[in-house]
C-alpha cells in the first residue's frame, strides 16, 4: 500500500487549496485515483495530445498544463509543481507573436521549463523553498538565472516542490517532502522516494510534464533524483551559472544545473544560463562558457581515459551488473578503460556538514534581507522558532536538529569552519579529484551515481545508500548522471566526474554513451508490489 501524506491538503491555506483548481485545466484533465487505470496514452512521452509543437509555445504550454493537471494534481499525483505560474500561457503567447514577428530571442524560445521553489523569480509565485515560512512571499527581484532564462525565450510553467529547505532540516528527513508542497512522488514507483532535494524537478521531467527543469544541489540534490528516476541532471561547476537569488545552503557548494531527458537538451539549457555575474564573485573567475550544444558528439568516447571508481560502487549485485554493462558500451565506443583508479571513499563528512551548516547559518538572513525582507522570519533563529510555533504542520514526521545544531555554531572566522573548509578542500580536490585525474591521464572518472529508489519511511526517514555525490560536491567540480537502464524497473544512472571548467567534455562523454544505449524508459506509475521479481 502506497505511503499517502496528501492530508496536508486541509492544512494549507485556501489560496493554496483553490489554486489548480482556478485554472481551468482540471476539467480536460484525466481523473483517476488509481495509477494502474491510467491511459496508456498518459504513460507514453506524447502525452495525451499528441507531441507538442516546439515553435508554438501557446499548444506546447497548453499540453505540458494538461499533463500536469492529469498527472500531478490527480490520478498518481505526483506533486511535483508546488505552484504553476498564473502567467505562463500570457508569456507563451507574446513569445508566439514575437516568433511571428520574426524575432526569436535566444535558444529556449517558447520551450517550457520549471524551477526549484528556492530560486527567486520575481513574480507572481512565491519562492519558499517548501517552507510555510515563506508561503506567499514573493521574490523582490528574478534570481540572475532567471533573467537569463527569460532572455533566452523561457516560458517559466511553475515552480517544483523540494526537500524544504534543501533537506538542510533534519538527518531523519524525507526526502521530497515539504511543509508547503506535502511529498512528491516518484513516477516510477509511486511509494518510493523522489531523492532530494530536487525531488519535484526531477520527477517533473521524468513524468514529462515539462520538456526542462532547473534544479539545485549542494550535495547530490540534481544527480540523486535524476538517477533514480531515470533522467539527465548536470550539476556544473561551482561558478559556471550563478548562485544569486537561490536560498542557500553553501556559497561553498551550491550551484543550479539542469535536469532534462536528453542531453542535448541539458547542453542547451546550460548554455543559456551560463555566464558572469557582477553579483556572484564565482563567475568572476570561471573561463568563458564553451559551446556545450557544439560540443555534443557520438563519438566522443573514442579515445577518452575513463577512469572506474570501484570504491564507490553499491555492493549491490543488481545495480553493480548493470554497471558493468555500462562499462562495456563505453568500452564498445571505443573509450579506454583505467580500472580501478585509486579514489578512495569519502573521509571528510564530518567536516562538510559543519561548512554546511557554518554558511548555511551565515548565508539564510543576506538572501532574506536581499530577496524577501518583507518576509515574517529573518533569521535562522526565526526560522527555528517559526517551526516551533507551527510543528504540527511543519514538523509532522521529522524535526529540525540540522537547524539548532547550525544556530549554535561560531561565525566563518571560527577555528571550526576553516579547519573543517581546509579538509574539505584537500579531501575532495588536492588528495582526490585532482589526484586521480593527474595521474591515470583522465578525461573523466565514472562509477554508479546511487542506488534505486528506497521506500518512503515517514518514521525512520531516508534509508538510500552512499552515492557518488561528494566527491565532486565538495570539490565544486561538475558531474553528469545519465540513465543506465532499470533494475526491477527501477532506474539507475551512470556518472561523468571531471575537473573545474570541464562541463562541455562530460556532456560530449555522456552523450556518446547516450546516443549509443538509449536505456531510458518511461515511467509507468506503479505500485512496488507491482514491480516484477528478478528473472532467472
Amino acid at each position: 500500500m502506497a505511503i499517502s501524506a496528501f492530508t496536508f491538503n486541509k492544512n494549507l491555506p485556501m489560496r493554496r487549496r483553490s489554486f489548480f483548481a482556478s485554472l481551468g485545466l482540471l476539467a480536460s484533465a484525466v481523473s483517476t485515483r488509481n495509477a494502474s487505470a491510467l491511459p496508456s496514452n498518459l504513460t507514453r512521452a506524447d502525452g495525451a495530445l499528441g507531441a507538442p509543437d516546439p515553435a508554438n509555445a501557446v499548444q506546447t504550454s497548453r499540453h505540458y498544463l494538461q499533463r500536469i493537471a492529469a498527472l500531478d494534481r490527480q490520478g498518481p499525483e505526483l506533486r511535483s509543481i508546488i505552484e504553476l505560474n498564473p502567467e505562463a500561457l500570457q508569456i507563451a503567447a507574446t513569445l508566439d507573436a514575437e516568433r511571428a514577428a520574426g524575432k526569436l530571442r535566444g535558444p529556449l524560445h517558447g520551450i517550457p521549463v520549471v524551477v526549484k521553489d528556492n530560486i527567486a523569480t520575481g513574480d507572481r509565485m512565491s519562492t519558499s523553498a517548501g517552507s510555510l515560512a515563506l508561503d506567499g512571499v514573493q521574490a523582490a527581484r528574478d534570481a540572475h538565472l532567471i533573467e537569463r532564462l527569460r532572455a533566452a525565450g523561457g516560458v517559466i510553467l511553475g515552480k517544483t516542490n523540494l526537500s524544504e529547505w534543501a533537506n538542510i532540516r533534519s538527518s531523519r528527513s524525507t526526502s521530497g517532502w515539504s511543509g508547503r508542497g506535502g511529498l512528491s512522488r516518484n513516477p516510477y514507483a509511486l511509494d518510493r522516494s523522489t531523492s532530494g532535494s530536487s525531488s519535484g524537478s526531477a520527477a517533473a521531467v521524468a513524468a514529462n510534464l515539462t520538456r526542462m527543469a532547473i534544479g539545485s544541489e549542494t550535495d547530490g540534490s540534481i544527480v540523486s533524483p535524476s538517477s533514480i528516476m531515470g533522467v539527465v541532471g548536470l550539476k556544473p561547476t561551482v561558478g559556471r551559472i550563478s548562485r544569486d537569488g537561490i536560498i542557500p545552503i553553501s556559497h561553498t557548494q551550491d550551484t543550479p544545473g539542469p535536469i532534462t531527458r536528453t542531453v542535448a537538451d541539458a547542453a542547451l539549457l546550460l548554455a543559456a544560463l551560463a555566464g558572469p555575474d557582477p553579483r556572484d564573485p564565482a563567475t568572476h573567475d570561471a573561463p568563458a562558457p564553451d559551446d556545450y550544444v557544439a560540443a555534443l558528439d557520438k563519438n566522443a568516447l573514442r579515445g577518452a581515459r575513463i577512469g572506474v571508481a570501484r570504491e564507490f560502487f553499491t555492493g549491490h549485485d543488481e545495480i553493480d551488473q548493470r554497471i558493468e554493462y555500462a562499462l562495456a558500451q563505453l568500452v564498445l565506443q571505443g573509450a579506454v578503460l583505467v580500472d580501478p583508479i585509486d579514489l578512495p571513499k569519502v573521509g571528510y563528512e564530518t567536516e562538510e556538514q559543519s561548512v554546511l551548516l557554518h554558511e548555511f547559518k551565515h548565508d539564510l538572513p543576506l538572501w532574506l534581507a536581499t530577496f524577501a525582507p518583507h518576509a515574517p522570519i529573518r533569521t535562522l533563529a526565526d526560522l527555528i522558532a517559526y517551526n516551533k510555533a507551527h510543528s504540527d504542520r511543519e514538523m509532522p514526521y521529522f524535526g529540525q536538529e540540522l537547524l539548532i545544531q547550525a544556530q549554535a555554531l561560531g561565525d566563518l572566522d571560527s577555528d571550526v569552519y576553516l579547519q573543517a573548509l581546509a579538509a574539505c578542500r584537500k579531501g575532495a580536490r588536492e588528495e582526490g579529484i585532482d589526484r586521480a585525474i593527474r595521474e591515470h591521464r583522465l578525461d573523466a572518472i565514472v562509477a554508479p551515481t546511487g542506488g534505486t529508489a528506497w521506500l518512503t519511511d515517514f518514521i525512520n526517514g531516508d534509508s538510500g545508500g552512499d552515492g557518488f555525490s561528494t566527491p565532486a560536491a565538495v570539490a565544486g567540480y561538475p558531474h553528469l548522471t545519465v540513465p543506465a537502464g532499470l533494475v526491477r524497473g527501477m532506474p539507475i544512472g551512470l556518472s561523468f566526474v571531471g575537473p573545474a571548467w570541464s562541463e562541455a567534455r562530460l556532456l560530449a562523454l555522456g552523450y556518446a554513451f547516450e546516443q549509443a544505449t538509449q536505456w531510458r524508459e518511461e515511467p509507468q506509475y506503479i505500485q512496488h508490489s507491482s514491480i516484477p521479481p528478478l528473472r532467472t
